[in-house]
C-alpha cells in the first residue's frame, strides 16, 4: 500500500485535513458522505493509485477537520474543495468522485468551477433533495441517540449493530481519556444534511463536465429518480451496480471499483 501523507490547511479559520494517497497520473479527489471521513474511502484511493494521483478530504465537520465550523453551507463545502484542488493540483483539472453528501459537494463544485474539474463521478448522489424536513431531523435524532463515550469497539458495535457501515463508523471513532467518541456532532450533521436536501436542479442542468452517476441495486434512489437525471441533463451516464446499498463503496467494493475505473477511463 502506498504511503499516505496528511496535510492540514486553513481556510477562513477552518482546518481541513487532506490526505495524499500517492500514485501518479491524472489527479482524483475523493469526497466522503455524511458522518464519514476520508478513512472509509482509503481502499478506493489505494486501488486507484496505479493510474491516478489520489487526494482525499475530510470535509468540514467530519473526520480530523474542524468539528464545529460556523459555516455549514453548501457554498462553504464547495469552497473547501476548490481550495484543495488549487493547493494540491494547481496546474490540472481534477476528477471529482463523491459518495452521497460528498457526491453533492462534488457536483456543485463541478457545476460552478468547470475549469478545475475534468470529470465527475457520483455514487448514490442526487440534486433533487428532500421536500420533507423530517428526513434531516430523523438523521439528527439518530446520531444524537448514540451514547458515547463507548467503552470500546465492542460496546460501539453492541449499540450500532453489524454492517460494513458500522465497521467504518467504529474504525473512525476517536480515542479519548473517557472512551471512544464519534468524530462528528449530531446537530452539525443535521444542519449539513438540511442544506443538502435543498433541490439543486439549476446547478445540475448547467453541468458541462462529463458526468457519471452510479447507483446501487439496493440504494436510496428509484429508477424514476435516476432517469430524471438524464431527462434534465441529457448526456449524463448512469452506471448501475448489481448489488450494494447506499454505501456501496463499503458493501459492494469490487463492483464499485470496477464501475469507478470505467467512469474514470
Amino acid at each position: 500500500m502506498t504511503q499516505h501523507r496528511r496535510t492540514i490547511i486553513d481556510r477562513d479559520g477552518v482546518s481541513l485535513t487532506v490526505t495524499e494517497a500517492g500514485g501518479s497520473g491524472s489527479a482524483v479527489l475523493l469526497l466522503h458522505g455524511l458522518a464519514g471521513s476520508s478513512r472509509e474511502l482509503m481502499p478506493t484511493a489505494d486501488a486507484l493509485t496505479d493510474r491516478h494521483r489520489v487526494l482525499l478530504l475530510d470535509q468540514r465537520g467530519h473526520g480530523c477537520s474542524t468539528r464545529r465550523p460556523d459555516d455549514l453551507s453548501r457554498d462553504a463545502f464547495v469552497a473547501d474543495a476548490v481550495a484543495v484542488i488549487e493547493r494540491f493540483a494547481p496546474d490540472e483539472r481534477v476528477a471529482l468522485v463523491g459518495q452521497s453528501m460528498g457526491a453533492h459537494t462534488a457536483f456543485l463544485t463541478a457545476s460552478r468551477h468547470s475549469d478545475l474539474v475534468s470529470r465527475l463521478v457520483m455514487l448514490e448522489g442526487h440534486p433533487a433533495g428532500s421536500a420533507d424536513p423530517q428526513d434531516a431531523a430523523d438523521l439528527g435524532a439518530f446520531f444524537a441517540s448514540w451514547p458515547p463515550p463507548f467503552a470500546d469497539a465492542a460496546a460501539a458495535r453492541a449499540f450500532l449493530g453489524d454492517s460494513p457501515l458500522v465497521d467504518a463508523w467504529v474504525a473512525d471513532l476517536e480515542k479519548t481519556p473517557s472512551g471512544l467518541r464519534p468524530r462528528f456532532d449530531a446537530d452539525v450533521m443535521q444542519a449539513v444534511i438540511t442544506a443538502v436536501h435543498e433541490p439543486r436542479w439549476p446547478e445540475w442542468e448547467s453541468l458541462t463536465v462529463p458526468t457519471t452517476a452510479v447507483f446501487a441495486h439496493r440504494g436510496m434512489f428509484s429508477p424514476e429518480q435516476q432517469a430524471e437525471l438524464v431527462r434534465r441533463r441529457p448526456g449524463t451516464r448512469i452506471l448501475p451496480l448489481p448489488d450494494g446499498t447506499h454505501d456501496a463503496h463499503l458493501d459492494a467494493f469490487p463492483a464499485w471499483l470496477a464501475v469507478l475505473r470505467e467512469a474514470l477511463a
